[in-house]
C-alpha cells in the first residue's frame, strides 16, 4: 500500500521470546500481533541473562518487569502507543495501529536517553527520498485533520481565529510525571501564555480522554476567568492549530502537532520533540545537540522510530499504509456519526448499508418521500430517486471499482459514493466529484501522482474493472478495433447524461458511420445480457463484426485501439490501459481533455483546470468513494479493497439473492415486453 514503493516486511520474522509480567500483553491480541510484526514472541516463565523484558512505559505495573530484568540480568524493553494511535482512546476500547519498543529508555522520559533521543542525535536524517517521504506525510497529517486520536466532531463550533492555545493533559499522566508536572506547574504555564501575550484570547484545550469522561486533566473550570476559556469540543487539533497565534504545552504530544502545522510552541517539560531548534523550551536539554528540520525530527519520530502494522493485513507495514487506513476511517465516522435517515434504498441493500453507514447510529429507512427525515440527522437518497421536498441530501452509488459480480445480481458492493453537492452521472449540475476533480488538477504534488500511479499499475497487474467477471475472448479480426461498450437505456446516467443519443443501437450505428474500415467489436451490458435491464440490440451484425457476449471486458481493453461509448465507466477503465476514448455522452471523465468529446460537455468543464490521468484517478479512485473491506467489515482504503477483489475475498452473490435477482429480471423483461 505504500505510495511510495518501499515493501513492509510481508514475511513471518524469526520469533524472540519476550516475557511479560503485565496481563494487557496477554489479553490484548492485536498487541501481540504488532510485537510479532516486531520479531517478538509474548512469553511467560522466568527469563534468563541475555533474554529480553517487556514493560509498558512507566505504568504502575512496569515496576514488576524492571524488578525480574535487573535480578535475572535480562534485557528491560519499554513500549508505549506509537503517536497516530487510533480513532479514540485505548480506554474506548480500540487497539493502537502501531507500537513504540524502547531497548534504552523511553520517548517522553528525558532523565535517560531513549531510542529515539538517540537517533534524531546521532542518525544523518539527510536521506532526499526519505525526506520527501517525510514532508509528503506532514502534508497528509495536517490536510486530512489526523492525530493521536482522529475520531473528531466536524460540527463543533470553531472559536475564531487569534487565540492562545494552552494544552491541558490527563492527571497521573506517565509522560506529566516525566516532565514534573502537576497542577501549579499548568497554572505556571497559564500564567506565561497570559503575561507573554497580553490582551490575548486564551483558549485552553481539554484532553479527549477529559472530553470522554474517562480521566480528569489539570486545569478547571474556575481557572476560564477574563480572556481564559476551556474548548472542551471535539475539535481536531490541526483545526485548532490553525487558528492559534502560539502554542503552550508541558509535554502533550499536541506539541508535536503543532510542529507540524508549523508553529514553535513554548515548551515548559522535555517531551521527544523539545530540544531540537523546534521549540521555545522553558527547560534546557543539553544531551539534545542537533537543530533539526521539521521533516528530519517527522522522519526519525514517525517513520523510522515506530512498529506500524496493517489493520487489514496484520502484518508489518509503513506510516502510509496507516496514513491511508486513518484517513478512511475518519471520513467515514465524520460522515456517519450522527447517524442517517435514508430513502429510496431497496430492502436487498438495507443490510450492508446498515454495516457501512450505520456502524455508530442505526440507519433510519424511509419507505416513501413524502415522510419527514428524523431529527438533525443527514440525508441519504438513492441515485436519482425523489428526495423528501426541499431537503439537503447526500446522492448514494454505487463505486467505480464496486465488486466481483454485478449489482443486478444483488452482490454487494465493497465501495459507495456520497456526493452532497450532485451525482457525478447528471453534468447539468455540480456534483463533489466534479470539485474534486478541479481541486487534483491543481494539485502538485509528488503524492498524488505516486500513489495514482501505484494504484493503476495494480489495477492494471490484476486486471481489476467495476465487476470482475469471469470468461474467455475468442481470437479477433486484425486491423483497427474499436470496442463500443452498451449501457442499460433506463440508467439515469444515460437519462441525465446522454441527451442526444440513448440507444446501444444508435451508438453502434455512429460508430459504423464514422468508422467505416475499423472493426467494429460490440460488448452489450452485462446486467442486459443476464436478461435484467433494458439494453438489447436485436441486430447487432449489421453495424459490429463481432459480438463478445459474457465475455469480461478488462480482457479486451489490452486488445483494443479505442473505445466508443455514450456514458459507460469503460471510457475511464480504458484511460487507464491507454486508450483513445470518444463519447457521445457526457460521463464524468468527459470535457477535461483526455478523451474525445462528441456530447454536450458544458461550459464549466471546458474552462476548468486540466487534470491530467493521474490526477484524475486520485479524485475518482481515492477521494470521491468510501470503501469497505469485507473481511474486517471496516473502512478501508482503495489498495485494500483492490487487494480483496484480487484475491477473490469480495463478496459474491448468495443463493437468496441470485433468486431474488432472477425474478427481478422477470419482471423487468415482461414490465419492458408491455411497454413496447
Amino acid at each position: 500500500m505504500n505510495p511510495f514503493g518501499k515493501k513492509s516486511d510481508a514475511g513471518e520474522p524469526s520469533l524472540q521470546h519476550l516475557f511479560v509480567f503485565n496481563g494487557g500483553f496477554l489479553w490484548q491480541r492485536h498487541l501481540r500481533r504488532i510485537l510479532a510484526c516486531a520479531g517478538y514472541q509474548i512469553t511467560l516463565g522466568r527469563p534468563k541473562a541475555g533474554d529480553s523484558v517487556a514493560v509498558w512505559g512507566m505504568s504502575p505495573t512496569s515496576h514488576r518487569g524492571e524488578t525480574i530484568a535487573k535480578a535475572r540480568d535480562a534485557h528491560l524493553i519499554r513500549i508505549e502507543d506509537a503517536f497516530l494511535r487510533s480513532m479514540h482512546p485505548g480506554r474506548a476500547g480500540e487497539p493502537p495501529l502501531g507500537l513504540l519498543i524502547d531497548k534504552s529508555g523511553i520517548h517522553f522520559d528525558s532523565s535517560r536517553p531513549s531510542d529515539l533521543e538517540t537517533l534524531l542525535n546521532t542518525d544523518p536524517l539527510d536521506n532526499a527520498a526519505d525526506l520527501n517521504r517525510a514532508k509528503s506525510a506532514m502534508m497528509r497529517i495536517k490536510t486530512s485533520r489526523l492525530s493521536k486520536y482522529s475520531a473528531d466532531d466536524p460540527s463543533a463550533a470553531i472559536p475564531t481565529p487569534g487565540y492562545v492555545l494552552v494544552v491541558d493533559q490527563i492527571l497521573g499522566d506517565a509522560s506529566v510525571k516525566a516532565s514534573s508536572g502537576n497542577r501549579n506547574r499548568f497554572l505556571e504555564m497559564l500564567y506565561y501564555a497570559r503575561e507573554e501575550n497580553p490582551g490575548a484570547r486564551i483558549l485552553i484545550k481539554a484532553h479527549p480522554e477529559t472530553n470522554q469522561g474517562f480521566r480528569a486533566g489539570h486545569f478547571q473550570t474556575s481557572d476560564a476567568t477574563g480572556p481564559v476559556e476551556i474548548c472542551d469540543s471535539n475539535i481536531a487539533p490541526m483545526v485548532l492549530l490553525e487558528g492559534a497565534i502560539r502554542v503552550y504545552t508541558l509535554s502533550s504530544q499536541m506539541g508535536f502537532d503543532a510542529i507540524i502545522a508549523g508553529h514553535k510552541p513554548r515548551v515548559f517539560g522535555t517531551p521527544f520533540y523539545a530540544g531540537w531548534g523546534l521549540s521555545d523550551d522553558e527547560i534546557p536539554l543539553p544531551r539534545r545537540t542537533r537543530n533539526l528540520t521539521r521533516a528530519q525530527l517527522f522522519l526519525g519520530a514517525m517513520i523510522h522510530y515506530p512498529i506500524w502494522c496493517d489493520p487489514y493485513t496484520n502484518k508489518k507495514c509503513e506510516l502510509e499504509d496507516i496514513l491511508s487506513a486513518l484517513e478512511a476511517k475518519t471520513r467515514a465516522w465524520r460522515e456517519n456519526y450522527k447517524g442517517w435517515t435514508a430513502y429510496g434504498i431497496r430492502l436487498w441493500k438495507r443490510g450492508f448499508f446498515q454495516r457501512y453507514f450505520g456502524r455508530r447510529k442505526k440507519i433510519i429507512f424511509k419507505t416513501k418521500d413524502t415522510l419527514p427525515p428524523s431529527s438533525d440527522r443527514p440525508i441519504m437518497v438513492w441515485g436519482s430517486k425523489p428526495a423528501p421536498t426541499n431537503a439537503d441530501c447526500y446522492r448514494i452509488e454505487d463505486g467505480f471499482i464496486r465488486s466481483r459480480g454485478l449489482g443486478a445480481e444483488l452482490v454487494p458492493p465493497i465501495s459507495l459514493i456520497t456526493d452532497q453537492t450532485g451525482i457525478y452521472f447528471d453534468p447539468s449540475q455540480p456534483s463533489d466529484l466534479e470539485t474534486s476533480i478541479m481541486e487534483c488538477a491543481l494539485r502538485t504534488d509528488q503524492y498524488v501522482q505516486i500513489r495514482s500511479e501505484n494504484i493503476r499499475a495494480e489495477i492494471l497487474r490484476q486486471n481489476i474493472s467495476k465487476y470482475n467477471l469471469t470468461g474467455t475472448v475468442p481470437d479477433l479480426p486484425k486491423g483497427h478495433r474499436i470496442l463500443v461498450t452498451g449501457q442499460v437505456e433506463d440508467d439515469a446516467s444515460i437519462l441525465l447524461g446522454s441527451p442526444n443519443l440513448q440507444s446501444n443501437e444508435a451508438l453502434l450505428k455512429r460508430a459504423r458511420q464514422d468508422n467505416p474500415d475499423a472493426v467494429i467489436i460490440w460488448k452489450p451490458h452485462p446486467d442486459v445480457e443476464a436478461g435484467l435491464r433494458k439494453g438489447h440490440v436485436q441486430n447487432p451484425e449489421c453495424f459490429a463484426d463481432v459480438t463478445l457476449s459474457k465475455t469480461p471486458i478488462s480482457d479486451i481493453y489490452p486488445l483494443v485501439q479505442e473505445v466508443w461509448t455514450m456514458t459507460s465507466l469503460s471510457g475511464f477503465e480504458a484511460l487507464m490501459r491507454g486508450c483513445k476514448v470518444t463519447t457521445l455522452g457526457v460521463p464524468f471523465y468527459a470535457g477535461w481533455g483526455l478523451t474525445r468529446d462528441l456530447g454536450p460537455v458544458p461550459e464549466h468543464r471546458l474552462i476548468a483546470p486540466r487534470p491530467d490521468l493521474n490526477q484524475l484517478i486520485y479524485a475518482c479512485l481515492i477521494e470521491y468513494p468510501q470503501y469497505w473491506d469485507p473481511i474486517t467489515g471496516q473502512p478501508c482504503p482503495v489498495e485494500i479493497a483492490l487487494h480483496r477483489l484480487a484475491t477473490g475475498q469480495a463478496g459474491r452473490p448468495s443463493r437468496v439473492n441470485r433468486i431474488l435477482s432472477k425474478t427481478q429480471g422477470l419482471f423487468a423483461s415482461y414490465a419492458y415486453l408491455w411497454r413496447n
